[in-house]
């Protein structure tokens, strides 16, 4: 195929593949369905808890659990109250703690949620865990993780479907799916999200944290702790793709007043920080 074929070619597969994020309606590429993204998803979510080690702390452990089935729970009543429940159709929620000094953690498509415990000492209790798993569930929700890789489809593989790409080039495949998500670092550094969908992750994220019981006030600290953990250094692998300066922590405040308005609404019974 010469160049201008397969550019034509592309440009009519991103055209016919255009969707809109959910919740905010932001038009993106998607090539792949919502299944085929959650069967892998699960797939590789099993073999990355095969190949690490679940955290033995039951303390730490309960908490990630605790503050996960919050959030699922924000998330759930969010997208009904939107009328948008089908979108969440499949999930198979599960959150777990694995024993890991890297400042990371991640969703894959699904809800399938790894924190490690390098970024506890930084979260400091319930709020700051929710502001995490509020983030990167939000990136989960708003189909970055599709975004991204249809792109990258698109890119390295000419639009090929993802079973295609599998079955065609299924190391390359498989490693691009890991690098999305960070989900080990012997797959590289992670692929970045754009701005924009940091800023969706953020402002959603934040919603979601302040509807599970959670002041979304604490994302501000947080950040704040995880800006000052560069040190001059490289990044924590969780701030790799993750802006953190005081542009992102400005944007952070402006968002605040319109997820306060949820937390205001009341919280759930025993929610808000560590117990």
């Amino acid at each position: 195929m010469c160049l201008r074929s397969f550019l034509t070619a592309s440009a009519l597969l991103a055209l016919t593949a255009c969707s809109t994020v959910p919740i905010t309606g932001r038009s993106q590429l998607n090539l792949i369905p919502g299944n085929s993204m959650m069967s892998m998803s699960y797939q590789q979510y099993d073999t990355f808890l095969k190949e690490h080690t679940l955290s033995a702390n039951k303390e730490q452990t309960a908490m990630v659990k605790r503050v996960g089935a919050r959030v699922q729970d924000a998330v759930e009543r969010y997208f009904a109250a939107g009328g948008k429940s089908s979108l969440l159709a499949g999930y198979r929620w599960e959150f777990n703690l694995v024993e890991d000094k890297q400042v990371n953690a991640w969703c894959m498509p699904g809800g399938k949620v790894v924190v490690y415990s390098g970024i506890l000492p930084l979260t400091r209790g319930d709020a700051g865990l929710a502001v995490v798993m509020g983030h990167e569930i939000a990136h989960a929700v708003a189909q970055h993780g599709n975004e991204r890789m249809s792109q990258e489809l698109l890119t390295q593989f000419g639009g090929m479907a993802l079973g295609e790409a599998l079955a065609a080039r299924p190391e390359a495949t498989q490693q691009l799916w890991m690098t999305m998500y960070g989900a080990g670092v012997k797959y590289g550094a992670l692929m970045p999200y754009s701005r924009l969908q940091e800023s969706e992750a953020d402002r959603l994220g934040l919603i979601f944290m302040a509807m599970a019981g959670y002041d979304p006030q604490e994302a501000i600290p947080f950040w704040q702790r995880m800006a000052a953990q560069k040190g001059g250094q490289s990044p924590p692998e969780f701030l790799s793709t993750h802006p953190s300066d005081a542009t992102r922590i400005d944007n952070i405040r402006r968002l605040i007043p319109e997820a306060a308005r949820y937390y205001s609404k009341g919280a759930p019974a025993g929610a808000g920080s560590a117990p």
